[in-house]
């Protein structure tokens, strides 16, 4: 059964990927602006031009741009950059693991601290403390991320200055990587001053990235667990006389966590596509960054990449937390 409905989810990707590259290659050849004009100089002559043109498919029909691109990216071949002459995907793989770190981290954060305050908010449940806890979640929904990532740059880099303010770890300390994952590979070999250098480096952009989130999942917990609390196994629990806390983490907890966990997963897609100002104020070197640049050169192939990348992340993503649901959840495991 598993396996049918892993089939099913695959070639459903496929076709949501092939619809994702018609859709974004259509609509960056209809807007306005020439990605060659951008990047010739002033003084070209038209023959420079149309040289340009040829070698990046640019005079072909658009079917024909369409096919040969999408047989390069069956092939693993994205393409070649136009502002920056570099293959995309080798840019893809230099960049992506940064984001997937910050994103990475802060989905971490942001499940601590949106569980943790919807615990609190149901132990303290029509008390004075859930007010006030509600009060502040509500303030951490309404400012969006960036807001919060300037009044980090102002609180402390600028005020009181204790972290640094831009890129993700100091030259100075840096050392040689076998990976592009760089806290991950720190953590595991042991070097915690390079991984402590790389937190010092990552946690604003990963706090303006987490605050938001956490309020979406301690409501939407909250709420899971305030419909739990009222449930007949319990009451049988609480006439047992199990503890509060006990009630809501040990029993109240795992039937209330489902829809938070995918709400969380779709989120943690979107954190991902949300960096792109973080990081730019940041100045994060992740694709987030990386992706503003290609807009402003027009870098079709770049962009084109990056929403293909985007799309399986998507996808991958979605369907890890399908199956952890179903895990959690014994009525869909045996259904």
């Amino acid at each position: 059964m598993i396996a049918s409905v892993l089939a099913k989810r695959a070639v459903m990707a496929i076709v949501t990927l092939f619809g994702v590259a018609v859709v974004v290659f259509l609509l960056l050849r209809v807007a306005p602006g020439d990605p060659v004009a951008m990047m010739i100089g002033a003084g070209a002559s038209a023959a420079d031009i149309a040289d340009l043109r040829a070698r990046y498919g640019l005079d072909q029909p658009l079917l024909v741009q369409f096919g040969i691109w999408l047989a390069g990216v069956v092939r693993g071949d994205f393409g070649v950059s136009i502002s920056l002459r570099r293959d995309v995907l080798e840019l893809l793989a230099e960049r992506l693991p940064a984001t997937l770190e910050l994103a990475g981290l802060a989905c971490t954060v942001a499940v601590l601290v949106g569980g943790a305050v919807a615990v609190a908010g149901t132990l303290l449940r029509r008390r004075t403390g859930e007010a006030v806890l509600d009060g502040v979640n509500g303030l951490l929904l309404a400012v969006p991320d960036f807001v919060w990532a300037l009044a980090f740059v102002l609180l402390l880099g600028v005020l009181w200055p204790v972290l640094p303010l831009s890129g993700r770890m100091d030259p100075a300390v840096s050392g040689p990587f076998v990976t592009r994952f760089y806290l991950t590979e720190s953590v595991l070999t042991g070097r915690f001053a390079l991984a402590g250098d790389l937190i010092a480096h990552m946690t604003m952009p990963v706090l303006a990235l987490a605050l938001p989130l956490a309020a979406v999942i301690a409501r939407i917990l909250k709420d899971g667990l305030s419909e739990a609390m009222v449930q007949d196994y319990v009451l049988l629990a609480r006439v047992k006389g199990m503890s509060e806390l006990r009630l809501v983490v040990g029993e109240a907890l795992r039937n209330a966590v489902g829809p938070t966990l995918a709400l969380t997963g779709v989120q943690f897609t979107f954190l991902i596509g949300g960096t792109v100002i973080v990081e730019r104020i940041f100045a994060y070197p992740g694709i987030g960054s990386m992706a503003i640049d290609a807009v402003i050169n027009r870098d079709l192939p770049l962009i084109q990449g990056l929403v293909l990348v985007f799309g399986a992340l998507f996808i991958l993503v979605n369907l890890a937390v399908d199956l952890a649901v179903v895990g959690l959840n014994p009525r869909l495991r045996h259904g």
